[in-house]
């Protein structure tokens, strides 16, 4: 199978399961802000991101390394699983402690409300990332897919079940979404028969090194990720108070369609990027897919900053409906976020993961010094741009390191004019009220996107009808046999 076709084919399976998650998901959000009150919503979100926290931090990043060194074909398969568990039976054990001590000692009173459910929604997230992280290295792209479609299926029915009948709020809110990830799990461990993975005996001490080489650079990264994606909740929360961290959480809602586009493809990426470093024409490859990934997500960033207002009408009830107004900023956060991660693929490819570190550091250290100040001085707002600053930061110091390892080639000049187009769209849209004139120059400053990047569609369109002429001559061969 060539390179194009192994990226695609993964690109079309996780397609299939990030459309389907996501378009459920957006279709129950109405139903949940409509149930939820923002301080649930807050409370949830604080839930989730300090989890998110804790488990590189404790886990020492270890799912980085499994999907790493599964993809090794010296590697023992089993000692990297049994490795990856070794470490989450530890961090579970030491989150275990951390809640019952709060619960005696009632350090946080909101997190000792829901004891046993933040200690099951640390396990089951932890465990679905070793577990998810193995099989992609495995390269079962497929299982990955049918567990996330299934995933949210279940998720969402037990968070109808929960929040109408039974009338469990936030509770209920939980629950679904745990019960959701250990079903994905059982799905993972059946159809990837992951007990023969499991090992109990001493593994090799030099794979355990090397392991830890690669994933301890990666928990800096990931908790300057987590500060960047995050950080701002916690800012919000404490200059603004926990009502207006629910309205802002559900304002990456629509950022999340852009977000969705970006995991795709970074998983994808992620595979071919080891597979294909080193090759003869790597940087030509490396630097053609850079081209293509970056007009797919600004032209999609363009689209969505244009039609944020009609989508919030959809998607946010009641109080949560002037989240619209961070949303802009947000989706052009996210665009830097998915370039950063693009390149970063070529340095984990590289095994080079320090590079990460100091990148996000920089990236975190930027996003909290301008989170205060300017969430200060002009409120939820200030965190929206913020974010997209320190992500841009972060892209900047990848983009001038990744020359170490290949020398990929881009038009610095279109695509610095595309990312001024995406803020010119958004103060347009923060600035004007709904008007024909309002649309007809977001559409305008589209146009002038798509016509930057004219060079790159001339590509596609001439790659598309050789692939049409191509099936077209071999159904023509097969009929005449």
């Amino acid at each position: 199978m060539s390179r194009t076709s192994y990226l695609a084919k993964n690109i079309g399976l996780l397609t299939i399961s990030q459309f389907g998650t996501k378009l459920l998901s957006f279709f129950l959000l109405p139903l949940y802000t409509s149930i939820l009150t923002t301080a649930d919503y807050g409370t949830f979100d604080l839930f989730s991101t300090t989890v998110s926290l804790l488990i590189p931090v404790l886990t020492l990043g270890i799912s980085s390394g499994v999907l790493r060194y599964a993809m090794e074909k010296d590697c023992d398969k089993a000692e990297v699983f049994s490795f990856g568990l070794k470490y989450f039976f530890i961090s579970s054990l030491i989150v275990l402690a951390l809640v019952i001590l709060n619960y005696v000692f009632g350090f946080n009173a909101i997190i000792k409300q829901q004891s046993v459910l933040v200690f099951l929604l640390f396990v089951s997230t932890n465990l679905n990332g070793i577990v998810s992280s193995f099989t992609r290295g495995l390269e079962n792209i497929k299982a990955i897919a049918i567990a996330g479609v299934f995933c949210t299926l279940v998720t969402a029915l037990l968070n109808i079940v929960f929040l109408i009948p039974l009338h469990m709020g936030l509770t209920g809110y939980l629950l679904a979404h745990i019960l959701g990830s250990f079903f994905q799990i059982s799905f993972l461990f059946f159809a990837t028969r992951l007990w023969k993975y499991i090992s109990f005996k001493k593994g090799s001490p030099d794979l355990k090194k090397n392991m830890l080489s690669y994933s301890k650079p990666l928990v800096a990264n990931d908790i300057s990720w987590w500060v960047n994606n995050v950080s701002d909740r916690y800012i919000v929360t404490w200059l603004c108070g926990i009502s207006e961290n629910g309205i802002y959480s559900v304002g990456y809602k629509i950022p999340s369609a852009l977000t969705m586009l970006q995991n795709i493809f970074a998983q994808a990426w992620t595979l071919s990027a080891i597979k294909d470093f080193g090759s003869e024409d790597s940087a030509r490859y490396f630097s053609k897919m850079y081209a293509l990934y970056n007009f797919a997500m600004t032209a999609v960033c363009s689209v969505l900053i244009t039609t944020t207002r009609f989508f919030a009408h959809i998607l946010y009830a009641k109080d949560f409906f002037e989240a619209w107004n961070y949303v802009p900023f947000l989706l052009i956060s996210v665009v830097f976020g998915a370039l950063s991660g693009y390149v970063g693929a070529i340095f984990g490819a590289a095994k080079d993961t320090k590079v990460f570190a100091y990148s996000s550091v920089a990236g975190a250290a930027t996003n909290i010094v301008l989170n205060i100040v300017l969430v200060w001085r002009f409120g939820v707002m200030g965190a929206a741009i913020a974010t997209s600053v320190s992500y841009c930061v972060i892209w900047i110091l990848r983009m001038v390191r990744v020359r170490n390892y290949v020398a990929l080639k881009i038009n610095l000049l279109r695509d610095v004019v595309c990312y001024a187009v995406l803020v010119l769209q958004a103060a347009l849209l923060l600035r004007f009220k709904d008007s024909c004139f309002l649309y007809l120059a977001e559409a305008g400053l589209l146009a002038v996107i798509v016509v930057m990047n004219f060079n790159i569609l001339k590509i596609l369109y001439k790659k598309s009808i050789r692939k049409i002429i191509k099936n077209q001559d071999r159904v023509s061969s097969e009929d005449k046999k």
